[in-house]
């Protein structure tokens, strides 16, 4: 298949976009850059440089593209509750665009990549793809949106995967996360450990948790990226779309992950409380049966020990992320 990548020079994309040259697909990767890096680009890739929102660019890309994985948006939660307009504009607004470009081109089949914040505070953990959506945050808020859009614009021809927590690296240390400024939990610990920093700051030590810190699910990127390409190759197999959620199944809190990174490398920081982001939900743990039913997929590199482990080696080969030359 000839597969438009939306984001695909960011975190997730460019891991994905690999896996899916290395089974055997072409790529055309659309990033804007913004937040994306060149150095992470697949050179086996086309590139394109611009907006899902451009409609005169997405009718010189998508001719002769057989489907869309859509990883493109804004992720952060804090930078959504101080600006909403921003998220909503390029996570539901220019989307919207880049859906009735396809249809004008006959392109049916699409992935998109959404988040567990759509659940907002949920009523019960594991969570599953038939929970209430409220989300508690624009960031999620603005997902949602697109998440309806596409339901009722494409029905079975798309999937919409619901990812929790993305963390980890290619395994061999070629390629991670790399965001500015880092606001996830792994990359930042692994930074302060790794510049000697002999405090750690965790967000809020009162939720309603064992430990009174955040609770979430870790998924390996790889392994997000595999449940991607079984998405596709299942809308092309002629198989029904729908939601699935992909997570491990398993949550870990704020402090245990703090434990977990000190295992991994050797070393340790004592860690300070400071007050709650805004727009956390104490709990997001994913049940992901349907995806193993009805993808065939399950974790490969689930275990928590892998994913920090796999992060490490990339902070290790690269501290200035794609910056290093």
């Amino acid at each position: 298949m000839r597969i438009l990548v939306t984001g695909g020079a960011g975190y997730i994309g460019s891991v994905t976009t690999r896996l899916l040259l290395d089974a055997g697909h072409e790529c055309v990767v659309l990033d804007t850059l913004e937040r994306g890096h060149l150095a992470a680009l697949d050179p086996r890739a086309e590139f394109v440089q611009g907006s899902v929102g451009d409609a005169a660019l997405l009718d010189s890309v998508l001719p002769g593209c057989d489907a869309v994985m859509h990883l493109a948006g804004f992720i952060e939660v804090a930078e959504s509750v101080a600006d909403p307009q921003k998220y909503f504009r390029a996570n539901a607004i220019e989307p919207a665009v880049m859906l009735a470009r396809m249809q004008h081109h006959g392109v049916d089949a699409i992935v998109f990549s959404s988040t567990a914040a759509v659940y907002g505070e949920p009523d019960s953990v594991p969570i599953t793809e038939d929970a209430r959506t409220l989300p508690v945050n624009p960031y999620g808020a603005s997902k949602l949106a697109f998440e309806e859009l596409l339901e009722g614009c494409r029905g079975d021809s798309g999937v919409r995967s619901v990812h929790f927590n993305v963390a980890g690296a290619w395994p061999d240390g070629s390629m991670g996360e790399a965001h500015d400024p880092e606001t996830h939990l792994i990359p930042r610990i692994l930074k302060a450990m790794d510049s000697g920093q002999s405090r750690f700051e965790v967000y809020g030590n009162d939720y309603p948790t064992p430990d009174g810190t955040c609770v979430r699910d870790y998924i390996h990127v790889l392994d997000l990226a595999r449940a991607h390409h079984l998405a596709l190759e299942s809308l092309h197999a002629g198989a029904s779309g729908g939601v699935f959620n992909l997570g491990n199944g398993r949550g870990y809190s704020n402090l245990e992950i703090v434990r977990a990174c000190a295992a991994v490398t050797g070393r340790d920081v004592d860690v300070d409380f400071g007050p709650r982001r805004a727009g956390d939900p104490a709990v997001l743990v994913a049940s992901s049966d349907k995806a193993g039913n009805e993808l065939g997929w399950s974790p490969q590199r689930g275990e928590l020990g892998d994913i920090v482990g796999d992060a490490w080696k990339w902070h290790q080969a690269h501290p200035d992320g794609y910056g290093l030359v």
